[in-house]
Formats: C-alpha cells, sequence, structure tokens
C-alpha cells in the first residue's frame, strides 16, 4: 500500500487530491496539512503505518511555504519521495525546476479550468503515474535493481545526432542522462520532454546548468550545432530539416501526436532522410508509446535507438513500446545509457 501525505493549504484542492488518489486501491492518503510546518509536524508524529512514502507539496503556502518545507522534509528518516504541485506561470516553472535541483523527484502542474480543471482525467492518470513510480522508485528493493552493463556493439559509424524522448519522470532522468555528456560531444542534442509552454525554457535553463554542455530551447530556423542541446519548445512540435552539414530547427503548430505537442515522434520521423543510419535516438521514461513510430524509422534506415529500463522507470510505458517492437538495442538506467551513447559517439579523451 502506498502511503501519501497531502499539503495545500486549500481545503477544497486537499479534498479533491484526496478523493483522486483515495479511488485507487493501492493508495491510502494519510495526511493532510495546510502548510509546510504542518506536513511536518505530521511526519514527525507519523508512526510506522502512517509514514507517508509520497508528499504532495504545494509551492504556494503561508505560515511555511513549498520551498522552505522541502529540505526539511528531506532530511526526515525515512526520506519521502516529494512531488511539487506547480502554477502553469512563468513564475511556477522556475519555482518548480528550483525545487527540482533542491531534491523534489517531480512535478504535478495543477490544471485549468478549460481543461476540466482538477477533474480532468489526463490530470488524474498523471498524478496516480507519478504516485505510484516514485512510491516504488524510493523503496530499497527498487533501488537496489540494477542491469549489469552490457557490450553494445559499435555502429558501422558514429551518430552525427543524438535525440531524447522523455514524458512522466523525464526530468530527473534526463538529468541524469546530460551529467554524464563531455563537453567536446561532436553531435547536437536533441530533446523532447512532454511539458506545457513556459515550463521548457526553464528545463533547459535546469539541464544547461547541470553539465557541461549549453541548453536553450530551439528556436525556428537555428541551425543545430555540436555540443549544444536543444529543447522542443512546450506547444510546439520541433522538427530538423537538411541538409546534415546545415541542418536546422523547424517548429510547427501540427496537430498533437498521441495527445501531445510537442511529441518525439515527429522529431525521430524527421532524422533519417537527413542523417540516414548516423542517428541515435534515447526514448527515456514516460506514459503512452510516443516514440515507437519515430524509433522504428530510425532502426528501418540503420539507426540506434535506446530505452531505459522498467526498473528504473517511473512509468515504463514509452521505452517499454519501443522495446516490445524490438527497436531497443540497449536498455538500462540513464546514466549507463549516456555512457554507452558516448562510446558510440567515440569522443575524443
Amino acid at each position: 500500500m502506498i502511503r501519501v501525505l497531502i499539503c495545500d493549504d486549500s481545503a477544497l484542492v486537499r479534498g479533491v487530491l484526496g478523493r483522486l488518489l483515495g479511488q485507487d486501491p493501492l493508495i491510502r492518503v494519510v495526511g493532510a496539512a495546510a502548510n509546510g510546518e504542518e506536513a511536518l509536524a505530521a511526519l514527525a508524529a507519523a508512526g510506522p503505518e502512517r509514514m507517508p512514502h509520497v508528499v504532495l507539496l504545494d509551492l504556494e503556502m503561508p505560515v511555511m511555504d513549498g520551498m522552505t518545507a522541502l529540505p526539511l522534509l528531506l532530511r526526515h528518516r525515512p526520506q519521502p519521495a516529494v512531488i511539487v504541485a506547480s502554477a502553469l506561470t512563468q513564475q511556477g516553472a522556475a519555482a518548480t525546476m528550483a525545487a527540482l535541483r533542491a531534491g523534489a523527484v517531480d512535478y504535478i502542474a495543477k490544471p485549468v479550468a478549460e481543461r476540466g480543471g482538477i477533474h480532468d482525467p489526463a490530470f488524474r492518470a498523471e498524478l496516480l503515474a507519478k504516485v505510484k513510480g516514485w512510491a516504488r522508485l524510493g523503496r530499497p528493493e527498487a533501488a537496489s535493481v540494477r542491469p549489469r552493463r552490457p557490450a553494445v556493439a559499435m555502429a558501422a559509424r558514429p551518430p552525427r545526432v543524438l535525440a531524447i524522448a522523455a514524458s512522466t519522470g523525464g526530468p530527473q532522468a534526463l538529468a541524469a542522462f546530460i551529467r554524464r555528456l563531455p563537453p567536446r560531444l561532436p553531435v547536437p542534442v536533441l530533446v523532447v520532454q512532454h511539458m506545457p509552454a513556459g515550463f521548457t525554457a526553464m528545463l533547459a535553463q535546469h539541464l544547461g546548468g547541470l553539465g557541461a554542455l549549453p541548453a536553450a530551447e530551439a528556436r525556428e530556423g537555428e541551425a543545430v550545432l555540436p555540443g549544444r542541446i536543444y529543447i522542443a519548445p512546450g506547444d510546439r512540435h520541433m522538427l530538423l530539416r537538411g541538409p546534415a552539414e546545415r541542418a536546422t530547427v523547424l517548429l510547427t503548430r501540427d496537430p498533437p501526436v498521441h495527445f501531445c505537442r510537442p511529441a518525439a515522434d515527429p522529431l525521430f520521423a524527421s532524422l533519417p532522410p537527413i542523417y540516414a543510419d548516423a542517428v541515435l535516438a534515447v526514448v527515456l521514461t514516460g506514459m503512452g508509446q510516443d516514440g515507437q513510430a519515430g524509433a522504428a524509422a530510425i532502426t528501418a534506415a540503420g539507426g540506434v535507438v535506446f530505452a531505459q529500463d522498467e526498473a528504473t522507470s517511473v512509468v515504463g510505458g514509452m521505452p517499454g513500446a519501443v522495446v516490445r517492437a524490438g527497436h531497443a538495442r540497449l536498455q538500462g538506467p540513464p546514466e549507463l545509457l549516456a555512457e554507452e551513447a558516448v562510446a558510440m559517439l567515440r569522443v575524443p579523451a
């Protein structure tokens, strides 16, 4: 049974979240707090049967806000997985990325009224997926599951582009991957993370501060250069157009794919016509099957696809779809995939 503590200053939000979570037989809400002080008190008073695996933490609250409470919650033993609730604003996006840097495992974007508000089925699905996924990954038995290091056969020639897809649980998986990329990376890195507009700029800033490579939201018509990370902007599909020596970014408002914009499939499918077999794609944690069709196009052209393993994915839908379709040459945690990508790219020492 997954135990959850809800911390939000709105009694209405606490009630609705409690009902949404309580409808799942695998989840039990063990407490509700109106601010960070109450959440800390609830943890201090909780016995083993009421100790939460997951804390849902609002960032904007009186008395003690979420950013103040976060490091104090993370000092508790056993440490809960903290998922922050974020407003769909530029300020909310900046606060969310700050919370991820401070130790929150993930975020849930507060739904807007025009999409059904907090009763939106997509919101409930994302909420349940993240609560279950992070509760599982936070347990010692899950943390101990790591595959042995496999040997990956080198491609006939080094890839000329690296494309990455991620969704639910993606910010942390992307961070783990990007941290292991060296400064002299000889290819551009293209990232599609399912995120709303406003959040992707903050994600780029977050990822650019983690490792040796600069990162930014992609801009229409800009050239893609080696050693740089390009993030698909929220509410835009990102594709490339060639030729390979002068490839540039194409941003479109084409209809959502798998209910997502940006989506990975349009980007992946745009790469083989430009780079032929010299494509390396990585599909990380996420719900659904975005990336599968694009992975098929890449492997059909002779390119290579890696997929995050189920043991380390918050949600195994996207990488699992690629694996089941037979397109993944390698499965593993993001750190391993990054190491093998660097080896395949033949980065000079």
